[in-house]
């Protein structure tokens, strides 16, 4: 009897794992929250896991932004399952339902746009609580940060303490960085709420 060839695994940095983990937890009819558009890349996979019946809750504070992400999902026939602000994430609490099973960051500034506009810890921190305050049992909320500028490493070394004082009882968090990459390499945060949904006091 053959042996079954196996595909070759591949570590893969920060967004790709991310990817990884949304297609083990996100399910057909999901509502999921995409964060931060950017160009809409994150939001179109979300957008085909959560199927016809699934809902994308989208946020950015540019419009180009939000236009970039719409056009995108339009091409693909996405449209109809997402809604889209032209908001930032600090606010996403206003708009979102009490259970969600995936909330998705994607930080820094818009690929190819202004790098003077970036998401800055003050807000990303409002946005994270809100995130985890809203997580579903089992949901999933991913961070993919990058400290190679100078906002960036501060909502790195934030996010870092912020997470790593979350009760136990409650998420479970892990922390993904290549040790070699070298400094300012693409980190991903990826925090799952625990079976039983209890509220933590931050």
């Amino acid at each position: 009897m053959e042996k079954e060839q196996l595909e070759p695994y591949e570590l893969h940095a920060a967004r790709q794992l991310a990817a990884e983990m949304w297609s083990k937890v996100i399910r057909p009819g999901d509502t999921v929250v995409d964060a931060t558009l950017g160009n809409g890349y994150d939001t179109c996979i979300l957008a085909g896991l959560v199927g016809a019946a699934g809902h994308v809750i989208g946020f950015d504070i540019q419009e180009e932004a939000v236009a970039r992400t719409r056009e995108r999902l339009s091409s693909a026939g996405l449209e109809a399952r997402c809604e889209l602000h032209v908001l930032s994430h600090e606010h996403m609490a206003d708009f979102i339902p009490a259970e969600v099973q995936c909330i998705v960051f994607n930080l820094g500034w818009l690929p190819g746009w202004d790098k003077s506009v970036t998401t800055h810890w003050e807000s990303t921190r409002t946005a994270v609580l809100a995130a985890l305050d809203h997580l579903a049992p089992l949901g999933m909320l991913t961070v993919c940060v990058y400290p190679g500028h100078a906002a960036g490493e501060e909502e790195r070394c934030r996010l870092l303490e912020l997470l790593a004082s979350l009760p136990p009882q409650v998420y479970n968090v892990l922390h993904q960085r290549f040790l070699n990459a070298g400094a300012g390499a693409p980190e991903c945060f990826a925090v799952q709420r625990q079976r039983r949904r209890n509220s933590p006091k931050q």
